[in-house]
C-alpha cells in the first residue's frame, strides 16, 4: 500500500492487469492487510463526503478504482513462500490459465508487461514468465532460467535455478514478477517440497512441472522498478513524478536545487 506518487503499488499491478484485458483479480493477503482489500472496494461514505465537498474529480477517481475489475481474496496463513501464495488462491482460480503479478515490480510498459505475455502465450500454449536481463553481481537474488533462444525476446525455458551464485548463474535472464501459468502448476506444487527456509518455492514447482511439459520466457520490453527495497522505491518515486506533467516540471527543479545544495 506504499504510494507512488498518488497511488498504492498494488494499484499500479491491478491497472496493468485491467489494462492486459484482465477482469477478474485474487488478492492473496494475510492478517491484518484489509486496507488492500478496502482500496478496491465501494467506499459510499467517502463518496458521499467528497460529492458533498463538490470534489468532483476525486470523486471520480475513486469511483474509477472501486469499477477497475471484480477483485477479491484470499487469505494466506503464513508466508510460506510464492509457491504457497499461489496454491492458496487455487479455490478461486479453477481450472482456467491465470497470470500472477508481484506488485513490487512496478512496469512502465506499452503495451503493458503482462498484455506483451499473454501475446506470446496465445502463441506458445503454455506458460510464459517475464525476465529481464541482470548484471553479474546482482543475478544472485532472483531466479534464473536456462534457455534455447525462440527470436524476438521469446525463449524456451530448459532449466530454472532458484538464486544461484553468480559464478554459477546459467545465464544473465532473471525471473521478475509477472508469470502466466496454466493449473497443472497446482499439481507441480502439490508435489514441491520445502525448502530450507520452509517456504514452497514458485520456482521449484515450475522446474518440477519443466518434466512434463515445456516452460517458455519472455524478455521484457519496457521498465521495472523494484519497489520493494528503498532505493528502488525511491527510484520508482522519482520516475513516475518525473512523468506526471501536474508535478514534474517542480519536481525536477526540487531535485536540481537539492543536488547544487548537496555539491557546494
Amino acid at each position: 500500500m506504499l504510494t507512488l506518487v498518488d497511488k498504492p503499488v498494488i494499484q499500479y499491478g491491478v491497472e496493468e492487469a485491467v489494462g492486459s484485458g484482465i477482469t477478474n483479480i485474487v488478492l492473496v493477503t494475510s492478517r491484518g492487510k484489509t486496507a488492500m482489500e478496502d482500496h478496491f472496494d465501494i467506499s459510499s461514505d467517502l463518496e458521499s463526503l467528497l460529492a458533498s465537498r463538490g470534489k468532483t474529480d476525486l470523486l471520480d477517481e475513486v469511483r474509477r478504482v472501486s469499477g477497475l475489475a471484480d477483485v477479491s481474496s484470499v487469505r494466506q496463513g503464513e508466508p510460506l513462500g510464492l509457491g504457497h501464495a499461489v496454491l492458496v488462491a487455487r479455490p478461486l482460480v479453477g481450472n482456467e490459465p491465470f497470470a500472477v503479478i508481484l506488485p513490487d515490480d512496478v512496469i512502465d510498459a506499452t503495451p503493458p508487461a503482462l498484455a506483451q505475455m499473454i501475446k506470446v502465450y496465445e502463441h506458445v500454449h503454455g506458460p510464459v514468465i517475464l525476465v529481464e536481463r541482470m548484471p553479474k553481481d546482482q543475478i544472485s537474488k532472483y531466479g534464473v532460467i536456462a534457455h534455447t533462444p525462440l527470436g524476438n525476446g521469446v525463449y524456451q525455458i530448459t532449466d530454472l535455478v532458484e538464486k544461484p551464485p553468480a559464478d554459477q548463474a546459467p545465464s544473465d535472464l532473471a525471473i521478475i514478477g509477472r508469470y502466466i501459468l496454466t493449473p497443472d502448476i497446482f499439481e507441480a506444487l502439490d508435489a514441491t517440497g520445502k525448502d530450507r527456509a520452509g517456504e514452497i518455492q514458485l520456482t521449484n514447482g515450475l522446474k518440477r512441472l519443466l518434466k512434463d511439459r515445456p516452460l517458455f520466457a519472455c524478455e521484457i520490453d519496457g521498465v521495472r522498478h523494484d519497489a520493494g527495497n528503498k532505493l528502488g522505491f525511491l527510484k520508482a518515486t522519482a520516475y513516475f513524478a518525473l512523468r506526471r506533467p501536474d508535478v514534474a516540471e517542480a519536481f525536477r527543479a526540487y531535485i536540481e536545487a537539492e543536488l547544487r545544495t548537496l555539491s557546494r
